[in-house]
């Protein structure tokens, strides 16, 4: 998911580690935005308790300029469903902004210093889900190449990795600099959200949403979107932060996944219900990461991220979901 930095903000990361490389989380506060009160995206309801109260910094924030104090805001769960969502919300046009043709550029420049380490992150992740099993059905059933689409596509690493595989792929990608990059790569990627391209119904065989639907003001209706263009079988791969892991219970509001940008937290239950009212059936979750590097001594970071796995306490999960025929 493309998330630039609104010019003369502060840049603030959050930075982690996987398989020894440091990666950041991009955040982009912006004061001064407008914001509505909104009823629940899962199931309508307008009963809230409160869940996180943060800003964009902490212990594990560093803000790079202190002009200006990174804007708070807050999380609450639906009395009813329990999904975390931030309300009031900032309204679509405002969202927008942050991902304007203006200012993906520094965001840009991230997406590149970290290819090869956030690659490396999408592919294990469709291992996990299964994806790479299912691939082997559908190359035989496909000579031409089954068709994925990538909504998020950020720079566009993992499509030109899913042609060399043989697949047909197409992306989407709202900010503007990664798309011009991915064309330059050869790639078609349009710069529409998902559902203003209209795709044909029964379009793709898979379509990809790597940290992406935490990010959007109405989920359901991505979803929607993603059930109508997916034939008939074809699966819908949903890669975000998972609020009832591990990691998220020992911070709270401290918690690397609970920052500006992402407007929804999902559990799997929560997630899992917002498929299956599109239409969706959900076939496999799989959960990782244990411990962030840091936080304890390496020996135990590894024991609590072999048993994430198998325990579904981890702190990020892909879902994937099948279009029944």
């Amino acid at each position: 998911m493309s998330v630039p930095r609104p010019s003369g903000l502060p840049l603030i990361n959050i930075p982690h580690r996987v398989e020894g490389k440091s990666l950041k989380t991009w955040s982009t506060p912006v004061h001064n935005e407008e914001h509505s009160p909104i009823p629940c995206a899962l199931c309508g309801g307008t009963e809230f308790v409160s869940h996180f109260t943060c800003t964009d910094s902490g212990s594990t924030v560093p803000v790079v300029s202190a002009a200006e104090k990174p804007p708070s805001f807050r999380y609450v769960r639906c009395a009813h469903c329990r999904l975390v969502q931030i309300n009031p919300q900032p309204v679509p046009a405002a969202v927008a902004l942050r991902y304007g043709k203006n200012h993906g550029v520094d965001y840009l420049a991230y997406e590149k210093t970290n290819e090869a380490a956030f690659l490396r992150l999408q592919e294990l992740a469709l291992k996990d889900s299964g994806f790479f099993e299912l691939e082997r059905g559908l190359m035989s059933a496909n000579p031409k190449g089954p068709e994925v689409l990538d909504v998020g596509c950020a720079a566009g690493a993992l499509l030109l990795t899913l042609k060399g595989r043989g697949w047909k792929v197409r992306g989407v990608e709202i900010s503007k600099p990664q798309a011009d990059y991915c064309r330059e790569r050869c790639l078609e990627v349009s710069s529409l959200p998902l559902e203003e391209n209209r795709f044909p119904a029964h379009s793709f065989d898979a379509v990809l949403a790597s940290h992406l639907i935490e990010h959007l003001n109405d989920p359901a209706n991505f979803v929607r979107e993603a059930w109508r263009i997916l034939k008939p079988n074809g699966r819908l791969y949903i890669t975000t932060p998972n609020i009832n892991g591990l990691q998220a219970r020992l911070f709270g509001s401290s918690w690397r996944s609970a920052i500006f940008d992402h407007l929804y937290l999902f559990s799997v239950k929560t997630l899992t219900l917002l498929l299956e009212s599109a239409g969706f059936t959900v076939e496999r979750v799989k959960t990782w990461g244990g411990l962030a590097a840091g936080i304890g001594p390496l020996p135990v970071k590894r024991i609590f991220d072999v048993l994430a796995k198998p325990l579904g306490f981890g702190d990020v999960m892909i879902v994937r979901a099948v279009r029944p025929a």
